[in-house]
């Protein structure tokens, strides 16, 4: 299956999304610079922190950002009008998948559930393992997650959506494609998982389109958020990573 992202979407329809998204990371601290060391044990002069939409306009906003991709996808056809769910892995993808699902019903008319696991099965009260929209047979569900590492997180949520009911999983978007090889290869964890489970995996922005767009921009006090010693390093890092 070939890759695809956002770069699919005509380019009219989403340059002004990948830089207001890029600005957005920078101005509420979720992209930062320095020494970061990664899940995968490498280090990074780069992290993006999900953690950091930690409040209401914040996450509504990256709602926002999904829903728009996932609209964008729609029109392109890359992904189908009727999807039934948005699902969002516990925990990060929680606020995700209900954030998405707001700005997609209330912005752009497409009305449609939410639904994220539980790490235990619950045994009392409504019961069960799903929460928000229960699935059911013939569904069509859409997973969200933030940044993929590994694909760690889709490959225990795939299992369990499916353990459910008999849905399809019509795809995967994630707010940033660090384009990183696996280590067990060339290709990239995005890759591997569309080849794995055969949904496409779109991304709002990917990190060589992050670092194009920051270039050119700057803080509130006019200085540049990206040094040329940044630069420099995540330029070297993708050499090394890079997928």
């Amino acid at each position: 299956m070939n890759r695809i992202d956002s770069t699919e979407i005509p380019a009219e329809q989403t340059e002004g999304l990948r830089q207001g998204f890029t600005r957005f990371l920078l101005e509420s601290g979720a992209l930062k610079f320095g020494d970061f060391t990664l899940k995968s044990g490498r280090r990074s002069p780069y992290f993006i922190n999900a953690g950091a939409f930690n409040d209401g306009p914040k996450i509504a906003l990256l709602g926002e950002f999904y829903a728009r991709t996932i609209v964008n996808a729609v029109k392109a056809g890359t992904l189908p009008a009727d999807i039934d769910t948005v699902f969002g892995p516990a925990y990060k993808g929680i606020p995700l998948a209900v954030s998405t699902a707001i700005a997609l019903g209330g912005a752009h008319d497409m009305h449609l559930g939410y639904t994220f696991d539980r790490k235990e099965v619950k045994d009392h009260g409504d019961g069960g393992l799903m929460v928000g929209t229960q699935l059911e047979d013939g569904m069509r569900v859409l997973l969200v997650d933030d940044v993929m590492t590994a694909g760690t997180a889709v490959r225990q949520a795939v299992p369990k959506i499916l353990d459910q009911a008999k849905v399809e999983i019509v795809g995967l978007v994630l707010s940033v494609d660090r384009m990183e090889k696996t280590g067990q290869g060339k290709g990239s964890a995005v890759e591997a998982i569309m080849e794995e489970f055969h949904f496409p995996v779109l991304s709002i922005v990917n990190v060589q389109q992050i670092f194009q767009a920051a270039s050119a921009m700057k803080d509130n006090q006019g200085r540049p958020f990206l040094t040329d010693q940044v630069a420099s390093d995540a330029n070297d890092y993708l050499n090394r990573y890079g997928a």
